[in-house]
């Protein structure tokens, strides 16, 4: 049954445009140049980012991650390898990730396939992250079922106990994962919902073809 209160809730979006002739030759430009609109436009965690997984048959699932960096070779973030995100990368590596950035009323859509950081990589983010989430890290087992919070909380000071505020070294359950492009969509919300959506489409030869997309 429609909920007209929600059904009401509406935003006209009035704040910029996008059209094809401003855009970056090359999608990474374009994401840089809005990446950089964000910082400076204080949107809160920018970096924010949903990633959305799905098993060989197609089920899907989403949860929010941080983007730590991104570069021509894509985009990082890091997790538990024995997570439920982790299980299905392995098994599935095709992956989408969802910007949205409300205070400039853009979203950024990437599709992709994703692959392990290096361990240099993983073992430099590692240690550079606060003591105590390295050690929450160790403690978590993430997205598995445990029996309650107080589980989690001996956990973390077993892990403080062993280690007696000795930073620890990354364990190998833990580490990054980079994001491969394949598909970049730029969307900048316009008035009477009549939005401009760009797409960067990764070409057979490796060049990108740019398009625009009705709303």
């Amino acid at each position: 049954m429609l909920n007209q209160k929600i059904a009401e809730l509406r935003k006209d979006y009035r704040l910029a445009s996008l059209d094809e002739s401003e855009v970056a030759a090359y999608p990474l430009l374009q994401f840089g140049k809005w990446w950089q609109d964000a910082i400076t436009g204080e949107v809160e965690e920018a970096n924010a980012m949903t990633l959305a997984t799905s098993t060989p048959d197609g089920h899907p699932s989403a949860r929010i991650v941080l983007l730590k960096s991104f570069d021509e070779e894509g985009f990082l973030f890091f997790t538990n390898y024995e997570s439920r995100k982790a299980q299905e990368l392995a098994l599935n590596p095709h992956v989408t990730l969802l910007f949205f950035w409300r205070e400039l009323e853009r979203q950024v859509r990437i599709e992709g396939t994703v692959c392990k950081a290096p361990v240099a990589v993983s073992n430099e983010y590692y240690d550079s992250r606060p003591l105590e989430s390295r050690i929450g890290a160790i403690a978590s087992p993430q997205s598995k079922v445990i029996p309650g919070r107080s589980f989690l909380e001996e956990q973390v000071d077993q892990v403080k106990k062993e280690y007696k505020g000795n930073a620890p070294q990354r364990p190998n359950y833990w580490g990054g994962y980079i994001v491969k492009p394949q598909v970049i969509e730029f969307w900048q919300g316009r008035s009477s919902r009549l939005h401009d959506r760009i797409l960067y489409t990764l070409t057979t030869e490796g060049s990108w073809k740019i398009e625009r997309l009705a709303p």
